[in-house]
């Protein structure tokens, strides 16, 4: 059973979620095949490793000897995929997909540390999640970073960071803004094909307002764009020029006061970005260095 160390992995992987369904979602296979491989491995040791509780799980005293042994294991298996790689010396260049906001604002960040952490060059494609997903499924990129959720079978999905959708001006608003003071702004919105556009349409139905029914000066496809464009407005005009954009985007401008943020009356407009990749390289050492690095980051 020792050399069959897939099995040994799923144990490690329901002992660090504390849970079979999460583990299952990290391993990418289903939750009843998790339960037969715990089950296989009490079988082939005629005692029970593993309680289910309400709240998690519960390791017996031979579950705990187990896991002492199977990081011992894991470890080895790591060292020396470590020094295969040294011998190997393979250069490359690791490319990540990833959504505007995500791409241009947010993964930046963290380039330099992903780079070293798997030792080799490392290229951002920046797209629409759909445009993202399609790289991904033709292995032009190893790793997706999306804001909308197109579930595809072949991949494993971990969700990753929250994000917040406000409306900023570059002039100063009230904390919480109502339909009527919706009606009032001056608009540059997104385009339809865009999540945040999406997401924001189902608030405004909520609260009886349309996009269609606004004064809207344009429609552009960039978060950059429409970011620029309101920084660069005219900061005493009758009405604000607004829109509503991820807050990771205007996080500078919100914090050195060239912008400002709102938002809607009873409403907080939030949503998940995912981490993506293909199950058939849900044991790579560089896609599995780089993913666990950027959940280290910010836990969900």
């Amino acid at each position: 059973m020792l050399k069959d160390f897939a099995k040994l992995e799923t144990f490690l992987t329901v002992v660090k979620e504390k849970s079979f369904s999460k583990a299952s979602a990290k391993l990418g296979i289903s939750q009843p095949a998790v339960t037969q491989q715990i089950k296989f491995i009490e079988d082939y040791l005629d005692t029970k490793i593993v309680e289910r509780k309400k709240n998690g799980i519960l390791l017996t005293k031979e579950g705990e000897d187990l896991l002492r042994i199977a990081q011992k294991l894991e470890r080895a298996v790591l060292n020396a995929e470590k020094e295969l790689l040294k011998i190997i010396n393979k250069e490359f260049t690791f490319i990540m997909g990833a959504s505007f906001a995500i791409g241009n604002y947010i993964l930046p960040n963290y380039l330099a540390q992903i780079k070293q952490r798997i030792d080799n060059d490392v290229f951002i494609n920046v797209g629409l999640s759909g445009e993202v997903i399609e790289q991904l499924e033709d292995k032009k990129i190893d790793v997706a970073l999306i804001e909308s959720p197109i579930f595809k079978d072949d991949f494993i999905y971990r969700e990753w960071l929250e994000d917040e959708l406000v409306v900023f001006s570059n002039q100063p608003l009230k904390r919480y803004v109502t339909a009527e003071d919706l009606m009032g702004f001056d608009w540059i919105c997104r385009d339809e094909n865009s999540h945040t556009r999406r997401i924001t349409a189902e608030v405004f139905e909520e609260i009886n307002v349309r996009c269609s029914s606004f004064n809207v000066l344009g429609v552009l496809s960039s978060p950059t764009a429409i970011k620029e464009s309101i920084l660069h407005s005219d900061k005493n005009a009758a009405k604000p020029l607004v829109s509503i954009m991820s807050r990771h985007v205007i996080e500078n401008e919100l914090n050195n006061g060239t912008l400002y943020e709102a938002r809607i009356k009873g409403h907080k407009i939030m949503r998940k970005l995912y981490i993506v990749y293909s199950k058939e390289r849900k044991h790579d050492a560089f896609v599995e260095n780089v993913v666990n690095y950027l959940l280290s980051i910010h836990k969900i």
